[in-house]
């Protein structure tokens, strides 16, 4: 195939390559950041999904959407097939470094293909998920590498000795740009590994599931107040013990507790356990209930706050494990036993279902900030924000 021919099928391919990639920015926008919208025509079922890979951790990599980097990857090769008629331009004389553009090509699709195969192992063995669109973009990859290097190996081994080469005389030539270029690409590469500000959603997820390898409560208050007695800003948690989100909820609360002088957390129990709760159509959080009444039974000796905790991070099962928390705690026994099985505690918990249901909350962690309701989990520091627009003071 003739260079001209070569060029021409590349570009072609990367026109493809990069319109495929627009509509997988425009899916993973759809899938992250528009609750109601509809799924998009690939997303298919589990497995076949590309709204469920857009989702994903591995949509991304140091802080960038991965459709990204493939737009970027074929504006590259795109310019590479161009280069030579770039560098009869004046002022663009520097370009001449550029002196064997289809091997860079060829380097570039291999890369990018390897890559790819990295990409479709995580989706496949670690998402379990597929996205159509994605393998597409992978075997046009392949295909400009196979195109560009005659598909002959030898060929791909010259051109990355090619590159090499040439990398190394460029830096030679001008290695003032080369600097300026690196520190560029560094502090760009750095900022957006470390902030994730480009891909909100993974930022979200990253700051809100730190929390969930926490063991012990480390801001764990004791007695039953959470926060200032005489508070600006009250807190109406409803929230369940073997709800995952709500350990992690629970935590963010006390840290608030301890980081804002004028707020309170009032606990109701809404557990998702049809031993109490009449209200939900299947057992979602088997011994939901059991917590629920141990943590009301601890508040009537003084120390409701530190049993939540210890409930979230032990979940016991049986009385045996309950009596193992109130003995650490140094309750009495046969009080903290009465009060588990009275009547009045299960009348408490009731009352309080019936409550959230007139409230028609169905999800938790759910709670009212000065009247405002807000459903799920967020970031500490969208937590924070909520707090202080509603008039909560740091200490």
């Amino acid at each position: 195939m003739s260079i001209d021919k070569k060029k021409l099928t590349i570009q072609i391919l990367t026109v493809i390559g990069f319109l495929l990639t627009i509509k997988l920015a425009c899916i993973y926008y759809v899938a992250n950041y528009e609750k109601y919208a509809l799924s998009s025509f690939c997303s298919i079922n589990d497995f076949i999904d590309c709204d469920g890979a857009a989702k994903s951790s591995v949509s991304q990599f140091w802080g960038i959407p991965l459709v990204y980097w493939g737009m970027l990857f074929y504006i590259t090769i795109f310019f590479l097939t161009i280069v030579d008629k770039l560098k009869q331009v004046k002022f663009l004389k520097f370009l001449e470094v550029f002196k064997n553009p289809m091997s860079y090509i060829a380097v570039l699709g291999t890369v990018a293909f390897v890559i790819s195969m990295i990409l479709a192992g995580l989706s496949l063995f670690k998402i379990h998920k597929l996205c159509v669109l994605c393998v597409v973009t992978y075997f046009i990859d392949l295909i400009i590498a196979l195109v560009a290097s005659s598909c002959s190996i030898k060929q791909i081994a010259s051109d990355f000795k090619n590159t090499v080469l040439d990398f190394i005389a460029g830096a030679k030539k001008y290695p003032k740009t080369l600097a300026i270029l690196l520190i560029i690409v560094i502090s760009f590469f750095t900022y957006s590994g470390v902030t994730y500000n480009f891909v909100p959603h993974i930022k979200k997820q990253k700051a809100i599931l730190k929390y969930r390898d926490i063991k012990f409560n480390p801001y764990r208050a004791k007695g039953n107040t959470l926060g200032s007695e005489n508070a600006d800003v009250v807190i109406e948690l409803y929230s369940d013990y073997v709800c995952p989100l709500c350990y992690i909820h629970n935590i963010m609360l006390h840290q608030a507790a301890k980081e804002f002088s004028n707020i309170k957390i009032i606990h109701h129990n809404y557990p998702f356990d049809k031993e109490c709760n009449p209200y939900i159509s299947f057992n979602m959080h088997p011994n939901a209930c059991f917590m629920a009444r141990g943590a009301i039974a601890a508040r009537n000796q003084g120390n409701y706050w530190e049993m939540s905790s210890l409930l979230y991070e032990n979940q016991p099962t049986n009385m045996k494990a309950m009596l193992k928390l109130a003995k650490q705690l140094n309750f009495n026994e046969a009080k903290f036993i009465s009060d588990f099985e009275s009547d009045k505690t299960s009348k408490e918990i009731e009352t309080e279902l019936n409550k959230a249901v007139d409230l028609n909350i169905d999800s938790t962690p759910t709670m009212y900030v000065n009247g405002d309701k807000i459903v799920g989990v967020k970031p500490y520091y969208e937590l924070k924000e909520i707090l202080i627009e509603h008039g909560a003071k740091r200490k």
